[in-house]
């Protein structure tokens, strides 16, 4: 399920756009504290943003810029200055697209979905490296990195190989016969402690990024990564 985040600083509009999107079928996460909005679009991991031009203490076109120091994801402007230049600044400022107030509800949804098809749909553009990921947590196999929330881990070539396959298993079980097969290469045999320790060591880095409990142990089966991290993300 996709997640939008929202930066809208009047309350009545954030909630309206809030019951629209997640009708549609969306995640939403609304800003609250718009002195830490790069800090919020770290911890939520957004596909899109909604970004108010008008925000208190800095405006909407400095928190694009800061947004895209780290990240590529889709920002759409909401606001009230019909302005060509404000719109022209929208977009050499890193903005996909400028909608402005007053404006339909069906317009604004109209525009999430063409953005988000953008994303991973029809018009999706090639990604330069894979990415795969679980409620915010990003594996980097190529660079052998793991994220959450800005916090990066880098990780052994066997940690990240466990991590994909739980990641792509979850919330399923991933068995030790499975993980096994997946950790075996042409030149390496791999054993049951192998396993063991290679798991322990993920369960350390994990907890590095503030994942205390996410990676469980199921007796006879094998193991299991559930986003226990999702309860400290704001909403």
């Amino acid at each position: 399920m996709h997640r939008i985040m929202i930066c809208e600083d009047d309350p009545k509009l954030a909630e309206l756009l809030r019951a629209n999107i997640e009708k549609d079928g969306y995640e939403t996460g609304v800003v609250r504290d718009f002195d830490r909005v790069l800090d919020f679009f770290k911890a939520y991991d957004p596909q899109l943003v909604l970004m108010d031009v008008n925000l208190p203490r800095y405006d909407g076109f400095y928190w694009c810029r800061q947004i895209r120091t780290v990240s590529k994801c889709r920002i759409l402007f909401i606001s009230a200055r019909a302005g060509e230049m404000d719109q022209v600044m929208a977009l050499e400022y890193g903005g996909d697209d400028y909608i402005t107030k007053p404006f339909h509800m069906a317009v604004v949804m109209a525009k999430i979905r063409s953005q988000l098809r953008r994303v991973d749909g029809e018009y999706a553009e090639p990604a330069d490296e894979r990415i795969v990921q679980l409620a915010g947590l990003r594996l980097y196999p190529e660079r052998l990195e793991t994220e959450l929330g800005g916090a990066v881990v880098g990780l052994t070539k066997k940690e990240a190989v466990l991590l994909e396959s739980l990641i792509l298993q979850s919330p399923r079980v991933a068995s030790r016969e499975l993980l096994l097969e997946k950790l075996w290469d042409d030149q390496t045999f791999v054993d049951e402690n192998t396993l063991n320790v290679n798991i322990t060591r993920l369960r350390k880095k994990l907890q590095e990024l503030g994942v205390e409990n996410g990676l469980e142990t199921v007796r006879g089966s094998g193991y299991r990564l559930m986003p226990s991290w999702e309860e400290d993300m704001p909403r």
